[in-house]
């Protein structure tokens, strides 16, 4: 008999470990012991870890934490969504979803954002399904590259 889906937030180092698997399928450069001490530092600044399980396997994770700022107030920022590849499509990422969406309300917190690498359709049908709406672009520059802007802006 199949054991019923529930979200747990990761409490535990073990409960971090059990996350791996299935977070390294979006963060493909993080190795299991990495993984585990970056996301106990970021736990420091509000990131939390909470993943769906069935049957004893994490089958779906999210990291996410609770912000601020003037532009939308009190909000909720997923940093990294991912179900199993071999589960998508069976309603893990959906769970998920709507719990982090209520974690959100039940923290006062406006909206929930997230951005998405643009090459990632199938996380972006996803997100259109949840109701979501693309609402800005996202801009970046790595900072070890930023030497060409120091000849610009002497």
């Amino acid at each position: 008999m199949s054991r019923a889906r529930e979200v747990h937030l990761a409490k535990s180092d073990a409960d971090i470990e059990r996350c791996f698997s299935v977070m390294v399928q979006l963060r493909s450069h993080l190795t299991p012991d990495v993984f585990v001490e970056q996301v106990k530092r970021q736990t420091k600044d509000g990131y939390m870890l909470a993943f769906v399980e069935e049957d004893n396997a994490v089958k779906a994770v999210a990291g996410f934490r609770i912000m601020e700022m003037l532009l939308h107030g009190r909000f909720l920022y997923v940093d990294d969504l991912v179900t199993d590849s071999r589960d998508r499509s069976r309603g893990h990422g959906a769970l998920l979803f709507t719990w982090l969406v209520r974690f959100a309300e039940q923290n006062n917190c406006k909206r929930l954002d997230l951005d998405s690498g643009v090459q990632r359709d199938g996380a972006h049908r996803f997100y259109f399904q949840q109701g979501m709406h693309i609402s800005a672009y996202h801009f970046a520059i790595e900072i070890t590259h930023s030497k060409a802007l120091a000849s610009r802006y002497p």
